[in-house]
């Protein structure tokens, strides 16, 4: 239902007004960013959107963002490769009616960056050297074929589609035209250096690191699995980490323990070396004492005999 006052205040902006009302009169999603860039008199206008959806259905869309994110993946570090899905591409200036918008494509030489679309004339005249196509039921062989004359008449150098119901795959690359690859179980992409399989579960892309590209979700699914699986091995390592602390405690104890035996060991050793003092001294002051006593006996005998020899003195003298 049509909402007077959101049109009201859509017709007070001073930006191409009578298009602007016409544009939001009749249900239709303003693009501001096309707005606030709307062409001046006797400009081309070049549009953001062929009005078409990105997929006809979860399969098409799920093997889209496959590709493109996997792609954005081969080039992280890389500011000159422009990788886009499902981006409208103008090959010929002037010309609005001639426009592809391949769901998958890569164009190296070019910045990274946002684009409404992409004008060739305005990326150095550099087409996209990489596109990619994922059949929907509803593409026709005579629209396929269009899309191979085109893409071969306006530059691409590598041409990929893939049908994810039937798990087919083809491959063009540039010669005298896009010519067909006839093998195309694990051929080499020769611009991105990734590999193709095709496996009962649809399209297999490897890295030159062996790595494979990844589903919708299938990134985030890894990261978890792989944060808990590290978490895992932290509380692993904690418990190992309180195993071992609580092991050098325990050894720290025993080494209390030994260090407290030795102690009284220590001790004890040095009451018997008391004990052992103690009776050398008692031995040796017993000793003292049984000199004194041989003295004293030696003095009485001498006093004896002393004694002896004046009796016989007196006797004589008697």
């Amino acid at each position: 239902m049509f909402q007077e006052a959101p049109f009201r205040q859509a017709s007070r902006i001073d930006l191409q007004g009578r298009a602007l009302w016409a544009y939001v009169r009749f249900g239709m999603a303003a693009n501001l960013q096309s707005v606030s860039t709307w062409p001046k008199p006797g400009e081309v206008y070049y549009p953001e959107s062929d009005g078409k959806p990105m997929a006809e259905n979860t399969q098409q869309y799920n093997w889209i963002v496959f590709l493109v994110e996997g792609l954005k993946g081969l080039f992280p570090d890389n500011p000159n490769v422009f990788v886009a899905g499902d981006l409208l591409w103008y090959p010929v200036q002037g010309r609005v009616d001639i426009s592809l918008a391949p769901d998958a494509m890569v164009a190296f030489g070019r910045p990274m960056g946002d684009r409404g679309c992409y004008k060739q004339w305005e990326e150095g005249g550099i087409a996209p050297q990489v596109v990619f196509e994922v059949l929907s039921p509803n593409n026709t062989a005579v629209e396929m074929l269009d899309k191979l004359n085109a893409y071969g008449r306006f530059g691409v150098e590598e041409y990929y589609v893939f049908d994810p119901e039937k798990k087919e795959f083809w491959a063009w690359l540039r010669r005298q035209g896009l010519e067909p690859v006839e093998n195309v179980e694990g051929f080499q992409s020769p611009r991105l250096k990734v590999r193709f399989w095709t496996t009962a579960e649809g399209l297999k892309v490897v890295r030159p690191d062996g790595t494979t590209f990844e589903m919708p979700g299938e990134t985030l699914k890894r990261a978890r699995r792989e944060h808990e699986r590290a978490e895992q091995e932290r509380q692993r390592a904690e418990q190992e980490r309180q195993r071992a602390e609580q092991a050098d405690q325990r050894a720290e104890q025993e080494r209390q323990r030994a260090e407290q035996a030795d102690q009284r060991a220590e001790q004890e050793r040095q009451r018997a070396e008391q004990a052992d003092q103690r009776a050398e001294q008692e031995r040796q002051r017993a000793e003292q004492a049984d000199q004194r006593v041989e003295q004293e006996r030696q003095w009485a005998e001498q006093a004896n005999q002393r004694a002896e020899q004046e009796r016989q003195c007196v006797e004589r003298l008697a």
